[in-house]
């Protein structure tokens, strides 16, 4: 395990946290078998650790249109443009074990369009990183763009919305030089050992 620091900025302790944040991050803890390092950077600042996963939750834990393997395709496409290693090791594990392949994320990472992605996902990933790199010049033919695979206006928020919040959270990671967790790097790449019935 990595003795590197996680954040630039004090990483308080789990004793010291306010009772929610603590309930939330062993329950990540007790989930994951381990606590994602942004959960500990972001209580820093606890009221802020609210909101984020507030609008996280809203965006990433809702059912609708887009697959959860979907969602974590912006994350991971965006994150990319927006060189935040901790966005894109963080969430192509995720996107690997939703995905149930090992080489999709590093593909949507470096170049979404060779990916082995359906032409539809590559025009939710064409939408998401305009957002995430020139939505000043979104116009109506991006929306048709999606509407002619199927995306609806819904489904159109939610992949905008999500390229945008993931903005903010790149932006974030970078600022305070948060570091992805260890264990991240070998999720969903290798089949997990089952334990044979006792």
């Amino acid at each position: 395990m990595s003795s590197l620091p996680i954040s630039r900025y004090p990483v308080p302790a789990l004793a010291d946290l306010p009772e929610d944040l603590r309930a939330r991050i062993l329950a990540v803890q007790e989930k994951a078998g381990f606590v994602p390092n942004v959960f500990l950077a972001l209580a820093h600042r606890p009221d802020e650790f609210r909101a984020f996963f507030a609008y996280h939750d809203a965006l990433m834990e809702k059912d609708g249109g887009l697959t959860k393997a979907e969602r974590e395709m912006i994350v991971v496409a965006t994150s990319g443009a927006n060189d935040c290693l901790y966005c894109v090791v963080a969430h192509g594990a995720i996107l690997r074990i939703h995905a149930k392949n090992p080489r999709v994320a590093d593909q949507v990472a470096v170049n979404y369009r060779k990916a082995e992605i359906t032409p539809r996902q590559k025009a939710m990933l064409a939408f998401a990183m305009k957002v995430a790199t020139d939505s000043g010049a979104l116009d109506d033919s991006d929306h048709d763009a999606l509407r002619a695979h199927g995306f609806d206006a819904e489904d159109i928020w939610d992949i905008g919305a999500i390229a945008a919040f993931f903005g903010l959270s790149n932006r974030i990671a970078n600022l305070i030089s948060m570091r992805p967790n260890d264990e991240f790097h070998l999720l969903g790449r290798v089949p997990r050992e089952r334990k044979p019935p006792p």
